[in-house]
């Protein structure tokens, strides 16, 4: 049966129904094949025995029966279904029969074959087919460039936009949208938006949000945001598209507190906000560290409804990374719907930042469970996190998987593996490896230098820092502090110097990253006013900086400075981080202000540092160091987990307190403890035991230090040669000098000081002439040693030569303890006259200096009893009574004089007139038997050297029994005959102490040695070795 032409046009046209590409030809032909077409041209037919097959394609007459000839909407229908299926070969026959039943000038039907070949990215086709069309209407242009940017031939665009133009077709609001998203790209210059911004003012849609939103995006994109700003407000009518490009693109173009305002403003006009836009704000809010704004965002997402949208989703999880806040990062995270690729990335780069690498990992593991792929930035993450846990294994297998999926050319893939190498294999390794790699990433040789640097390898990082000059690559901001901070370590400060040099000719000089590492490197080598002046030049508030100026000035002992330039940073607002806070504290331990150190830390627990390790170590030496111990150790039991610097801020603050008995109890608890004990430890130790004259538990000390290997630093056996010095062990000292092979100043100062200690004036003086033979500076340490022993010889002459020398030679300018010294050395030769002609020519005032001492340490007892006892020595009983009441009203005690003596490994203290000793009774019985065989040779008691008459009549005679007597009495009545009495006092030992020990020598038979706090004495057969002069 035939339809009439007339029927089928009669007939409703229904829209072809979509199908699969697989039934589409089937489907097609057996819905047509009892249709007629009217037409006179040749149609193509579809046989009912072929219907399905590209074979069923004949043209045959109109008169035979049973055959379908096709019509315009045939062809229309043919050509949506090939454009739904993809069969380009099938298009090309179509095409081929379409040129010889003449529909080739059909433009609807040219049209849609254009597309076709155009969705199949067949241009060639799609050009011809375009060239040969009688009429190209706009709705043709604008589905064609619609085509041309689904399958992203952008550069087609352009061209074609131009070609429309030139046959005088006017573009619509539809054209231009298209035509700027096809300028999205990077092969599409600005110049090209412009002039099509051109051409859109041109044709009126200057203010029409269909065109000027994509435009926006495009000028946010290419990072003219204010051009796009200017669109923006240009604007009299938005949608919420236009408020989303514009907040998107100030936040990508760095303007994110802008992105932040507009939002607001969005919301504030009533504009429905869209799921992109949050995206956006939060991210804004991620860049600036606003995470508290981004937490009420969260909340208004929640009540739009947003949020199970993955790209809202992946923003929030950045947001809690960045914020420290994982609980909600994995929160949200498990709770999407959709989790992609961003997803899985952010959480992993979060976790890894934040260390907990093994989470990591796990993540990426549930992330191939979920058959996603991970790109460059997670294996990145990824390899970190191997790096920090050393997962050397799964770290390789990141690797070769990273071969496998071409990933190994990205730079950042390039520099976690490096970073993986360097950290889990050894330098060789890592540096094979670099040399497989593209030699243009700067990046990668940052990495190397790092890697030698913190081998301490300054040769291989200069070769590296030099080699990649010669390779051409600049170095940046990274590379700079890399190579400082070697020199740093390494102390190769002349080098550091000549970096800096090329840091201000390649223009870093006012880096803050550089200068930070610059100041640090001057001032930890001394050179405080250059890094003065690097900080002055600095424009940013960068705490980093100021930061490093604060402890290179408590490095150095210049508390007040350190002090002052913290308040001066705070002053500026900066906002002190925990170093800041932890050195500033530590100033104060070195000042022992007590109150300033409370308030310091008073303000770091309100920025949030009140569980920093650092700041607790730093506490707990303020403490220490004040001598406040119930308040020390309490605060150390807060520190959780402690480390050896927790440990150490003990044993070293109780030591420079005067707590020595303390600082060698909590050294005792660390090796009970097993805590590593380093080199700080064993020097702070060996100090409090040398102070104490412990010489067991210094030898203890000594041969711990030689099982762990540290006796062979200088550092040690400086400190050796103290501690058997204090002691009173003088040929151990010696010894340990002398079979050290790396002696620096301290080594020469420390072994010049004990033998001045012990009166050896000539050995002293000896020993300084050789110390200048071998090519060592002397400093201010040294002229106090060779001078104190110029004056125990009475070298008057050869004392006021090196006094002037200092200045003269060594460019070094005298101190209060030079010219007391000098004091010393003609008032023990009994050159008075010329002892005040000195005074009286010194550039301080003697009584002036001893009222700023007054001023300066006003709680320090020992000023007021220096100034008492010298009023007392010269008669000026009013002067002295004048200093006791001062020191009375101002509520400051006397330290009380204290002597140690050690019996069978246990140190045994007392104190004036003590009996609070187990012993006490049986001490004073003995001590009342060698007075008196004392007196018998001769011995008469000088009680009251320091007291006036009246105090003499009112003075108990058994409160001036000093410490020293009780423990050499105690001494006598329990040590073997042949073992010397070592007994060591805080205070200077006074003439009757003195003259009584030389007597307990004689009577007993005994070697007694005393160390007071100004030199040893050796008593031996009724003689002092400090021949009455101390």
């Amino acid at each position: 049966m035939i339809l009439s032409r007339a029927s089928f046009l009669n007939a409703p046209i229904q829209p072809f129904p979509r199908k699969s590409a697989t039934d589409f030809s089937k489907y097609f032909c057996g819905k047509l094949r009892l249709a007629a077409f009217g037409n006179s041209a040749s149609f193509p037919v579809f046989d009912e025995e072929d219907e399905g097959s590209p074979k069923g394609y004949e043209t045959k007459g109109v008169s035979n029966y049973g055959q379908i000839y096709a019509n315009h909407q045939t062809y229309l229908w043919l050509l949506e279904g090939y454009l739904s299926s993809g069969s380009v070969i099938d298009a090309k026959k179509l095409h081929g029969r379409m040129l010889k039943s003449g529909f080739d000038r059909d433009n609807a039907i040219c049209s849609r074959l254009a597309e076709v070949y155009v969705a199949q990215s067949d241009l060639g086709y799609a050009c011809q087919v375009i060239d040969e069309m009688p009429d190209r209407d706009l709705l043709f242009w604008n589905n064609l460039f619609f085509g041309l940017i689904k399958k992203r031939l952008t550069t087609m665009v352009l061209s074609l936009f131009s070609k429309m133009l030139a046959e005088k077709i006017d573009p619509d609001e539809v054209t231009f949208a298209n035509v700027l998203r096809a300028c999205s790209g990077d092969r599409i210059g600005h110049h090209n938006v412009k002039q099509i911004h051109t051409k859109i003012i041109r044709h009126g849609f200057g203010t029409n949000y269909v065109v000027c939103n994509p435009l926006i995006d495009l000028y946010a994109k290419k990072g003219y945001i204010d051009t796009a700003k200017n669109v923006f407000q240009g604007l009299t009518m938005r949608d919420n598209v236009t408020w989303v490009a514009m907040i998107s693109g100030l936040s990508q173009n760095g303007h994110e507190k802008e992105s932040i305002l507009l939002f607001s403003e969005m919301h504030n006009s009533g504009i429905v906000p869209t799921p992109y836009v949050f995206s956006s704000v939060i991210s804004s809010c991620t860049k600036i560290s606003s995470f508290e704004l981004g937490e009420q965002l969260h909340s208004l997402i929640h009540k739009w409804g947003f949020s199970s949208e993955t790209f809202v989703c992946n923003a929030l999880v950045t947001l809690y990374s960045r914020c420290c806040n994982l609980c909600s990062a994995e929160r949200i995270f498990s709770k999407m719907d959709n989790r992609d690729g961003v997803s899985y990335n952010t959480l992993i780069s979060g976790l890894a930042q934040k260390g907990l690498s093994e989470k990591a990992l796990q993540l990426y593991e549930n992330m191939q469970s979920d058959a996603l792929k991970p790109d460059s930035v997670t294996i990145a993450s990824l390899l970190s996190a191997c790096a920090s846990i050393g997962a050397f294994v799964k770290g390789l297998q990141l690797h070769s998987y990273a071969i496998k999926a071409g990933m190994c050319v990205d730079i950042i893939i390039e520099g976690s593996l490096l970073d993986l190498y360097v950290k889990c294999s050894d330098v060789e390794t890592a540096h094979e490896f670099f040399l497989t790699t593209e030699k243009e990433n700067v990046v990668l040789w940052n990495v190397m230098l790092v890697a030698y640097g913190q081998l301490g390898d300054l040769h291989e990082s200069l070769n590296i820092f030099s080699q990649m000059q010669i390779h051409g690559l600049r170095p940046n901001q990274y590379t700079y502090p890399s190579i400082l901070r070697t020199c740093t370590v390494v102390g190769a400060l002349d080098l550091g110097e000549q970096i800096h040099s090329q840091v201000v000719k390649t223009g870093f000089q006012l880096n803050v990253y550089v200068c930070s590492v610059l100041i640090d490197m001057y001032s930890k080598h001394g050179d405080l006013e250059t890094a003065e002046k690097i900080l002055s030049r600095l424009n940013e508030k960068d705490v980093v900086s100021w930061t490093a100026m604060i402890a290179g000035y408590a490095q150095h002992d210049l508390f007040d400075e350190a002090l002052k330039t913290f308040e001066e940073m705070l002053h500026r607002g900066i906002q002190s981080d925990n170093i800041g806070f932890s050195s500033a504290i530590s100033a104060c331990a070195g000042i022992q202000a007590i109150n300033q150190g409370r308030q310091i830390h008073g303000q770091s627990i309100v920025c949030g540092y009140s569980t920093d390790l650092s700041i607790g170590n730093a506490l707990v030496c303020l403490y220490a160091r004040c001598g406040l111990i119930t308040e020390a150790y309490s605060t150390f039991e807060k520190i959780n987990p402690k480390d050896n610097v927790s440990w150490n801020a003990l044993v070293s603050g109780f030591a420079q307190s005067g707590n020595y008995e303390e600082s060698l109890k909590v050294f005792s608890k660390m090796n009970e403890y097993g805590v590593e004990v380093n080199m700080f430890t064993y020097g702070s130790a060996v100090s409090a035991a040398a102070n104490t004259t412990n010489i067991t538990q210094g030898q203890q000390i000594h041969g711990k230090m030689i099982k762990t290997g540290y006796n062979l630093e200088p550092e040690a056996s400086n400190v050796l040669i103290t501690l058997y010095s204090k002691c009173g062990s003088l040929d151990d000292a010696k010894s340990e000098f002398l079979e050290m092979n790396d002696k620096n100043e301290i080594s020469w100062n420390a072994m010049i000081t004990g033998y001045s200690q012990h009166g050896c004036g000539e050995e002293a003086i000896k020993l300084f002439e050789e110390m200048k033979q071998s090519g060592y500076t002397p400093n201010y340490v040294t002229f106090v040693g060779v001078l104190t022993a110029c004056s125990h010889v009475r070298l008057v002459d050869k004392g006021l030569e090196y006094f002037k020398s200092m200045s003269q030679d060594y460019s070094l300018v005298p101190r209060a303890e030079h010219y007391a010294c000098v004091v010393d050395i003609l008032g023990r030769a009994g050159l008075l006259t010329r002892a005040l002609e000195f005074i009286k020519s010194m550039p301080i005032e003697p009584d002036s200096m001893q009222r700023k001492l007054l001023e300066l340490e006003p709680e320090d007892s020992a000023t007021y009893v220096l100034l008492s006892n010298m009023y007392a020595v010269y008669g000026k009983w009013d002067d002295r009574n004048r200093t006791r009441k001062l020191m009375k009203d101002r509520g400051v005690k006397k330290v009380p004089g204290r002597s140690w003596i050690e019996i069978k490994n246990t140190v045994h203290a007392f104190f004036v007139g003590d009996r609070l000793h187990p012993r006490a009774d049986e001490i004073y019985e003995y001590l009342d038997v060698i007075n008196k065989r004392a007196a018998d040779i001769g011995y008469v008691q000088d009680r009251y050297s320091l007291l006036n008459d009246l105090e003499q009549e009112q003075k108990d005679p058994s409160t001036c029994i000093h410490s020293e007597k009780l423990a050499i009495t105690f001494g006598l009545l329990t040590l073997s005959n042949k073992v010397p009495l070592r007994v060591m006092k805080n205070l200077r030992v006074c003439n009757d102490c003195h003259n009584w020990i030389k007597f307990v020598s004689k009577i007993c038979n005994r070697d007694i040695i005393v160390r007071d706090s100004y030199r040893f004495h050796h008593f031996g057969e009724g003689v002092c070795s400090c021949k009455d002069h101390w």
